[in-house]
């Protein structure tokens, strides 16, 4: 029998989430210094406190809606950060326009969900939006790799490009996929009679 949902904030998984937090700090703080090596090292220790604190809080009935609301918050902090981090580094792969569609993704896929589930509908993170994170944290450590001694080896160099193009793409096609998914669970919502009527700017 599965435990019941704790309702203390205070537990493993916000403790992990919390950890991951300042490591995400010290990933942005340690790329525009040129210490690559250790920002690599501290981002990979934060990606994998990722996945710990989801199997424990799954596993020992810990959920609770602080967890819910501020681990993927930190996760947009570690991955927006890191790119954006990126964007000013000589070498990097990581453009501005990359930075944009990253961070845009993220306010788009957070707002989409607040409006869901706020009218009561389920809007729970989908394998897509998984393995975006996944190629987007490949894409980070690749392209910190490259920039640990330059340059970098011919393959090292290749599978970054790789890895950062096609997570810009899934990032994309996984935004248009939740705007999709968004308009279809919206389509029974009635409309506000006011939204239709423009806004002061």
């Amino acid at each position: 029998m599965r435990a019941p949902e704790s309702r203390s904030i205070f537990n493993v998984p916000n403790v992990l989430t919390s950890i991951r937090f300042c490591l995400a700090i010290a990933v942005m703080a340690l790329i525009p210094t040129g210490h690559y090596l250790l920002a690599t090292i501290i981002f990979l220790v934060a990606a994998s406190t990722d996945w710990m604190d989801g199997y424990w809080a799954r596993k020992y009935g810990q959920v609770t809606k602080f967890g819910r609301i501020f681990d993927p918050f930190v996760d947009k902090i570690i991955i927006c950060g890191s790119f954006i981090a990126l964007v000013g580094i000589e070498g990097s792969l990581i453009a501005s326009w990359m930075a944009t569609i990253v961070v845009g993704r993220e306010l788009l896929v957070t707002s989409l969900r607040g409006m869901v589930e706020g009218s009561g509908k389920d809007f729970s993170a989908s394998w897509l939006g998984k393995w975006k994170m996944v190629l987007q944290c490949a894409a980070i450590v690749s392209t910190l790799l490259c920039l640990i001694s330059p340059p970098p080896a011919t393959w090292l160099w290749i599978t970054t490009n790789v890895l950062v193009w096609s997570a810009i793409l899934l990032t994309v096609y996984s935004g248009y996929d939740y705007t999709v998914t968004a308009a279809r669970l919206m389509q029974t919502q009635p409309d506000d009679p006011d939204a239709s009527e423009p806004a002061s700017e």
